[in-house]
């Protein structure tokens, strides 16, 4: 079952994705998808090898940024950043349930200074994503000088 939930006209998020997920992004136009689950998280979960080789067949690149549960680090923000300034097309960021790639999006874009945290707040709980209690943690990203 297909559920990409549209964050911005460019990110859309998703609950664990298959092939026939795969199939429908690339039929959406999908350039990117990011792996933001680590392999072994759940029994029965595809492998994200696997995955990657079979979107490389319908013309779609590969990022994977896995995250534990829970432990945000901030390498992983930048790697999140990197991967959505590597395309200008349509990215899909998948894990269990969505929450972290929609958690690891809004970091990595208040952290680019790409939205307003109340915009990027906004945007989340539209996809049905409540990222409140991280707007500390954007206003602070949004607030660090980069090299």
């Amino acid at each position: 079952m297909t559920d990409f939930r549209k964050v911005t006209d460019q990110v859309s998020v998703a609950p664990q994705i298959g092939k026939t997920d795969i199939d429908a992004a690339a039929d959406a136009g999908v350039e990117l998808i990011i792996n933001n689950r680590p392999d072994g998280e759940e029994m029965g979960q595809p492998e994200g090898d696997e995955l990657a080789t079979y979107a490389a067949t319908r013309g779609i690149k590969w990022a994977s940024i896995p995250v534990v549960g829970g432990q945000l680090t901030f390498e992983a923000i930048e790697s999140m950043a990197y991967a959505l300034k590597s395309t200008e097309g349509p990215i899909l960021a998948y894990c269990r349930s969505g929450t972290r790639s929609c958690t690891l999006w809004g970091l990595a874009t208040a952290m680019d200074k790409g939205m307003e945290t109340t915009d990027i707040v906004a945007a989340a709980a539209e996809a049905g994503y409540d990222l409140s209690g991280m707007a500390p943690t954007m206003d602070h990203l949004r607030a660090m000088e980069r090299q």
